[in-house]
């Protein structure tokens, strides 16, 4: 019979011990080597029976599934073919999708205050301690920001940006980068709710030490309690400014002469000007960007030739002037990075249960997987690697085939690798196993 098939080659299936992410290996050593799975069992419940599971097995295989690449409490039904890579990493348990669903809604009950979600708290704050003494930071700028994850589930509100969801606010070190603070909100919630509790909460989080310098925010966290407190702090902070009519009136007392281009011909101008607010106790900068409407508002007669950008700050004039204090604010859009890594590249951008305290337990295993990440990237893997994406980092290290062994009562792991990545991965494993020794 002639050949039926586009190219010449054959299926056939194997019981060989085989591996399509061998480099999967790695950061789980990594993660154990951190002491993840000792943080959960101290800081969770422990199961009800004998015969159930710790709660480690549920978050270091959950938080393993998302650094993989899965998605959803079903992915981890593909954990099965890869039953020998998770012998050889002592994670051969592996409960099924249904009991995950119910772990995680009874970790989120609303009836126990959610003190189960305050543990995964604790958990996140022990690993972010022992990530930050090594990071070689004294002082950070702390970026807030919140996130739209949008949800047909039955429990999901409607958000101020017309879909439904969720709307988690997150902290995050510009510096590292890594999530200080995460707090699980219903799409309803206001934007600018909390902000000061939440400044207060991340405040507490910082090893000693350390500290806060810099804040920045979009308007949102324009509040007089919030900048009182940053300025009692002596934290420098840039927060966009609501354009109401008092801001607005200050816009329109920019003398003419005032507007310069901050380098000829870059499109737009700036200026500054003093303004505060009824509850401040100091007066504070308004640095101010202004460009020519592309054509005019056709819905509002009355609209300026120019479209504004105002940002709040507290930084003296001679160490920035304007133009520097508006780019300086504009970096907090890497946070917005942050957020598409943790949604795009560790599957939060679509969360697996009816039930929003379910999900805020996911949510927060999401950022326990995130923060893992950064750190094994920072602080293991070569300085290159600083930047790259999760993805980026899977087709590189994780998505490796090789062949698992068994020999004179060791286990070797065969890979598809050339000698100079064999001798990165041993520098990795190096680096990972001198960060456990010393945690």
């Amino acid at each position: 019979m002639g050949r039926q098939t586009v190219l010449p080659f054959k299926l056939e299936r194997t019981d060989e011990t085989l591996t399509a992410q061998g480099g999967l290996a790695l950061p789980a050593e990594f993660n154990h080597g951190l002491g993840v799975c000792g943080l959960t069992d101290r800081y969770l419940p422990g199961p009800g029976s004998n015969r159930g599971y710790a709660p480690s097995v549920f978050v270091d295989r959950l938080i393993l599934m998302l650094q993989a690449g899965g998605r959803s409490l079903e992915d981890r039904r593909e954990l099965r073919r890869e039953a020998g890579r998770l012998r050889l990493l002592d994670r051969a348990v592996l409960p099924d999708p249904d009991t995950l669903g119910d772990w995680l809604r009874r970790m989120g009950d609303p009836q126990t205050g959610q003190a189960r979600l305050v543990g995964l708290g604790q958990v996140r704050d022990g690993l972010n301690a022992r990530l930050l003494r090594r990071d070689g930071h004294e002082t950070y700028t702390l970026d807030v920001d919140a996130t739209l994850i949008e949800g047909e589930k039955r429990d999901a509100h409607w958000s101020y940006q017309g879909g439904r969801g969720y709307m988690p606010l997150r902290g995050v070190l510009f510096e590292t980068p890594r999530c200080l603070v995460d707090e699980f909100r219903e799409g309803n919630v206001s934007p600018g709710a909390g902000h000061l509790a939440f400044y207060l909460a991340c405040k507490a989080r910082l090893p000693v030490g350390k500290r806060r310098a810099r804040y920045r925010a979009d308007s949102a966290s324009s509040q007089a309690e919030l900048i009182n407190t940053l300025a009692a702090d002596q934290v420098r902070w840039a927060i966009t400014a609501d354009q109401d009519v008092a801001v607005k009136a200050v816009i329109a007392g920019v003398p003419t002469e005032a507007w310069q281009e901050p380098e000829k011909g870059c499109g737009y101008q700036v200026a500054e000007a003093v303004h505060t607010m009824t509850q401040p106790e100091a007066a504070f900068r308004l640095s101010i960007k202004r460009e020519a409407r592309p054509q005019p508002d056709l819905f509002d007669a009355a609209a300026t030739p120019y479209a504004y950008h105002v940002v709040a700050s507290i930084w003296p004039a001679e160490e920035k002037p304007a133009h520097e204090v508006l780019g300086w604010h504009n970096q907090r859009g890497q946070a917005e990075n942050f957020n598409k890594e943790l949604k795009t590249g560790f599957g939060m951008e679509q969360l697996p249960c009816g039930d929003s305290g379910a999900n805020a337990v996911f949510f927060r295993i999401g950022v326990l997987a995130y923060t893992l990440f950064i750190g094994f990237k920072r602080l293991a893997c070569p300085a290159a690697w600083a930047t790259q994406t999760i993805t980026t980092v899977r087709w590189k290290l994780v998505q490796v085939a090789g062949r698992l062994l068994r020999h004179a009562g060791r286990v070797i792991v065969r890979l598809v690798l050339d000698a100079e990545a064999l001798a990165c991965w041993r520098a990795i494993r190096q680096r990972g196993w001198a960060l456990g020794v010393a945690t």
